[in-house]
Order: structure tokens, then C-alpha cells, then sequence
């Protein structure tokens, strides 16, 4: 009759078991982010001549705020940064602001990331919202360590 050995895990198994513990992975600090509200503003409208050289226009404006899905996607992007209400627990600010009413090909989504204590440590533009998250969330990570 064949004896069974009992289990042993090398170290690199080992690692790799603790980091997919709930207790270890818990234990590791993430850094937090607060997102204030965003102020951005969208402005829109045209102006067409109709038959009979009748011309009609309208235009459009005000306030687009853009907070939750500027949170919805650092989360996408950044499953290792916790977003907070709290401004007081947070280790960055992340301000996020988009310009409305430009030409489709100029940069309208600007960042700026600040640390806990309240110094500018990155900040950029971006054709796209998500790139402009990914830029800041490459910040975090290079400050965090």
C-alpha cells in the first residue's frame, strides 16, 4: 500500500498563498485619494440658416459635473487606491477638471495631484478623462513607495 506524503508548499508558492490571503492583503496600506466636486462646465450650440434665409441658432451652457465618473474610473484603473469622501484621511487630492466646448483634438482634461500635505506633485493634460486618471494614478504609485 502506497503511503501519501504530506503537502509541502516551495517558498515562491508560499509567497504567492500569503498575498492571496484576505488578512495579509488587508494588512498592506493603500494609499487614499479624495476627489472633490468637479466644477467643469460644457458650452454647445450652432446655428443654421433655413429655406427661405431664415437663419436659427442656440447655444447652450453651464456646469457638467463629472465627480462620479471621474471616481468610477479611478476606481476602474486603480483597484489598489481607495477613493474617500473623507478629505482628512486622504493621502492625495485628486483635481480633475474638463473644458467643455473645444476643438475635438486639444488637450481639455487637466490634472493636478496633491499630497497630504498640500504640495502639487503632478499634473498634466489629456485628450481623454481615463488617460488623465491613469496619468495621476501613475503619480500615486511612484510617491507611495
Amino acid at each position: 500500500m502506497r503511503r501519501l506524503q504530506p503537502l509541502t508548499l516551495g517558498p515562491l508558492a508560499l509567497v504567492a498563498s500569503m498575498l492571496a490571503t484576505p488578512a495579509f492583503s488587508a494588512s498592506v496600506p493603500r494609499p487614499r485619494v479624495f476627489v472633490p466636486e468637479s466644477q467643469s462646465w460644457s458650452v454647445g450650440g450652432g446655428f443654421s440658416l433655413q429655406p427661405h434665409k431664415v437663419g436659427r441658432g442656440d447655444f447652450s451652457g453651464g456646469a457638467k459635473p463629472q465627480t462620479a465618473e471621474i471616481i468610477k474610473t479611478v476606481q476602474e484603473r486603480c483597484p489598489e487606491i481607495i477613493v474617500t469622501k473623507n478629505e482628512k484621511r486622504a493621502d492625495y487630492v485628486l483635481l480633475l477638471q474638463h473644458e467643455g466646448g473645444k476643438v475635438f483634438l486639444r488637450k481639455d482634461n487637466k490634472f493636478v495631484l496633491f499630497d497630504a500635505e498640500g504640495d502639487a506633485i503632478a499634473s498634466g493634460s489629456t485628450r481623454s478623462l481615463g488617460n488623465a486618471v491613469k496619468d495621476a494614478c501613475s503619480a500615486i504609485r511612484q510617491d507611495w513607495r
